[in-house]
């Protein structure tokens, strides 16, 4: 029987997130991510085979806690209105004070495109936001009376509103301008 892992294997992924998210994947060197996550080397390859194994394992630590808290809020069963959870995520954009924008967003600007296991799991967590979103807009008064393909089609407009809103907040733009864009979504679908 081998030893007990010697490090908290989500704290560890959490500090390795922060580099990426920080740096990016080309400019979070393996130095940093060891610094950052507070392991030996030696410990860094029992648990992971090298710095793009743990990029991957630290986009499935953001699909764990993140997307599926997003996710269990759009179409999970409490109350409420469905746009009103909607509106509720697309106004979420604007209390990312540090402008550290989206680690999905990072992912899919940074290496969805020169990675196929990257892509993959960015599409998939785009595909199940999107899904998410659909089911809120089903369980709005306006949207339950659309076609499943309405629904379909506007969700997939308001995943691409949320993530244009993302990459704008961490670019600089004001939470006044990212409120006219919410607003004027959502106008347009109501």
């Amino acid at each position: 029987m081998g030893r007990p892992r010697e490090f908290d294997i989500d704290q560890a992924l959490d500090r390795a997130m922060g580099v990426f998210w920080q740096k990016g994947y080309d400019g979070a060197s393996l130095q940093d991510l060891l610094g950052a996550m507070q392991i030996a080397r030696g410990s860094l390859y029992k648990a992971f085979e090298d710095k793009h194994s743990i990029y991957l394992a630290t986009l499935d630590r953001y699909d764990r806690t993140v997307v599926d808290a997003g996710i269990a809020f759009l179409s999970g069963p409490e109350a409420g209105d469905g746009l009103t959870k909607i509106r509720t995520m697309l106004e979420s954009v604007k209390s990312d004070k540090a402008r550290r924008g989206c680690f999905l967003c990072n992912a899919a600007i940074d290496r969805a495109s020169l990675d196929a296991a990257v892509e993959t799991k960015v599409a998939t967590m785009l595909s199940r936001l999107q899904d998410a979103i659909a089911v809120a807009l089903k369980r709005s008064r306006r949207g339950s009376r659309w076609s499943e393909a309405r629904r379909k089609s506007t969700a997939a407009s308001i995943l691409s509103t949320y993530m244009g809103l993302r990459v704008l907040a961490r670019a600089g733009h004001s939470a006044k301008a990212l409120q006219a864009i919410v607003d004027r979504t959502l106008e347009a679908i109501s």
